[in-house]
């Protein structure tokens, strides 16, 4: 983990020299992040689609072995198989962010700052938001992109996603740096702003007909 915290001080170092704000080079820094991670999140956005072009089966497959969870299960992991499609794929991104949050967490935590990293309303990056207001917004850009990148027809234990994940990012992001609130905020936003303009309907219906 200490290299990729390397390598994300370094990030925060450069963009801090081409900007002089600190606030400036966590944004600048998540976007870069996000554009190495794009590919990546493509290819999610892609087997999402997927994933939901098979609903209609998947459906079909519950009602026809409801008393039968077995072949149920054989059926729907075969029907996966045919189609190349991976229904966990949409929590492999949190995962791969995971060890980039802990990373900034460590930088943000322990970063030389050369004078005091106070950026719009923040008094120190390297303290938590005393206003709330990125805690909040955290929680809102959070729900925001699950929202839109969950389909409509997604299983309904899946509302933790919902309002149990935004609940815990808004307490996480009030416990920590504001520098990282600032980094979460952002890349959600890269990510609302992604889901937009790669929309899941004509994947779906692009999938649906091969």
């Amino acid at each position: 983990m200490k290299w990729l915290a390397d390598i994300m001080q370094s990030g925060m170092t450069y963009f801090f020299g081409l900007t002089g704000s600190y606030g400036l080079a966590i944004i600048l820094l998540t976007v870069a992040v996000r554009i190495v991670l794009l590919p990546l999140s493509v290819a999610q956005t892609r087997q999402m689609a997927r994933t939901q072009a098979l609903n209609p089966e998947l459906e079909a497959l519950r009602k026809k072995y409801k008393n039968d969870p077995e072949r149920l299960n054989r059926e729907t992991v075969e029907l996966w198989r045919k189609h190349k499609a991976n229904p966990m794929s949409g929590c492999l991104l949190l995962l791969i962010q995971f060890p980039i949050w802990i990373a900034l967490l460590q930088v943000l935590q322990h970063y030389p700052y050369a004078q005091q990293a106070s950026f719009l309303w923040l008094k120190d990056l390297a303290k938590p938001d005393h206003l709330f207001i990125l805690p909040v917004l955290a929680a809102v850009t959070t729900y925001w992109q699950t929202k839109i990148s969950t389909p409509a027809t997604a299983d309904k234990s899946q509302n933790f996603m919902f309002i149990g994940m935004p609940i815990l990012i808004g307490w996480i992001s009030m416990q920590f740096p504001a520098g990282l609130s600032l980094y979460w905020v952002t890349s959600n936003i890269f990510g609302i702003i992604q889901q937009y303009l790669t929309p899941v309907t004509p994947l779906k219906k692009e999938e649906a007909k091969s």
